[in-house]
């Protein structure tokens, strides 16, 4: 039975790479963080009593800020396979928290690095690099685009991945970067964009909420549906060389696409009026469910420039020709599909019917990561984005 570590396996990726490992038959080991709460809501569903046999989750208290815990665990655990997605991850934040982003993301990738090389054991590594570290430069990015940080997480992420690879041709550590560009599912934190779409959706489907705040109407990304990235990870580290791979789905859209879909999907047809920090989304046609609550012409989104970012990343989109030849890999849930299913659990998780048009989230391809998800427990509501 092979051994895998995961740091950041409470979040999003973490969540579902641990579910994919333990249907691997991987034994598979977690970092979380010492909290006066739990917030284990992603995993839960996953776990044991530490008393019952024959489990193979495991949770350790850790810290990427702490080198002789994180030295101490991989020399305890000795993992086959590390996976290495723990970071301060909200670019907005890391402009209020440069000097934390940099610690946590840049130097806490290299505490970990430096563990694996102390240990003398042939361990993999994986890096959750990310599509921000391109920054400005033009799409499509590939392997060979030169970095162009626009935000402290950025710069952050862009040291973490020239010290994985300086640690693979230094000390021989089969280390590999996943360029990975935005990725998104029922389980994305509710500052994110996405699914501040989303969960706004369903709250004002019952009259809790009246309107909705956005940034940067413009900015396009390349979305893509985190179970299957999470898969690539796993991937990577059966090569039989260590490499770095973008993925992505190779389209990319805006958030005012997001949006209108999203809407639309739930029965609403947008219009916009005004433009810049004055432009404003009315509604043009709505289904007779949201009669109660709503009327023609109402507004219900407005841009707050408190979302812009002081320094802006317009357009990243993937070209993930390596990966799609190497790896043997294609997206398979579409941009429509992604957000029919994020708006579906954020409807059915406040009671409500989803829109379903033909999607439900338990059906999408050949998926099934996402059968818990209702479970999830609803996090902290407010928004900190």
């Amino acid at each position: 039975m092979r051994r895998a570590l995961i740091t950041g396996i409470t979040g999003q990726d973490g969540s579902y790479l641990a579910e994919f490992l333990l249907a691997q038959n991987y034994e598979v080991h977690g970092v979380i963080r010492r909290a006066s709460t739990f917030n284990t809501q992603r995993i839960d569903h996953l776990y044991h009593d530490p008393h019952d046999a024959g489990r193979r989750l495991f949770l350790h208290y850790g810290d990427l800020t702490d080198t002789g815990v994180l030295t101490a665990l991989i020399d305890k655990i000795q993992p086959d396979e590390v996976y290495h997605l723990a970071a301060q991850t909200h670019v907005k934040v890391s402009f209020q928290m440069p000097e934390y982003t940099g610690q946590v993301t840049g130097l806490g990738t290299t505490r970990i690095l430096e563990a694996i090389r102390q240990v003398h054991r042939p361990i993999r590594f994986y890096q959750a690099s990310s599509s921000e570290m391109f920054g400005s430069s033009p799409a499509p990015q590939h392997e060979h685009t030169p970095f162009h940080p626009r935000s402290p997480y950025a710069a952050a992420k862009a040291y973490a991945y020239w010290m994985t690879i300086n640690y693979r041709e230094a000390y021989g550590v089969f280390a590999c970067n996943g360029i990975l560009f935005n990725h998104e599912s029922p389980r994305r934190g509710e500052t994110f964009v996405t699914r501040k779409i989303t969960r706004a959706l369903a709250s004002m489907r019952l009259g809790k909420q009246k309107k909705l705040y956005l940034g940067n109407l413009e900015t396009k990304r390349d979305w893509g549906f985190a179970p299957e990235y999470v898969e690539l990870m796993w991937r990577m580290l059966q090569m039989d060389c260590p490499d770095d791979y973008v993925i992505g789905t190779g389209q990319s859209n805006t958030v005012r696409a997001f949006v209108e879909k999203a809407f639309a999907y739930a029965g609403i047809t947008l219009a916009w009026v005004g433009s810049g920090v004055q432009e404003r989304a009315i509604i043009n046609n709505f289904t007779s469910d949201w009669k109660p609550y709503f009327k023609l012409g109402d507004c219900v989104i407005e841009v707050d420039s408190r979302y812009f970012r002081p320094s802006e990343v317009e357009h990243l989109q993937a070209d993930a020709s390596k990966a799609h030849s190497l790896l043997g890999w294609q997206p398979r849930v579409t941009f429509d599909e992604l957000i029919a299913i994020m708006v579906d659990y954020d409807f059915k998780y406040l009671g409500i019917d989803s829109p379903g048009q033909g999607i439900t989230i338990c059906k999408v391809k050949d998926f099934s990561y996402t059968n818990h998800d209702f479970t999830l427990q609803q996090q902290d509501d407010r928004d900190m984005s």
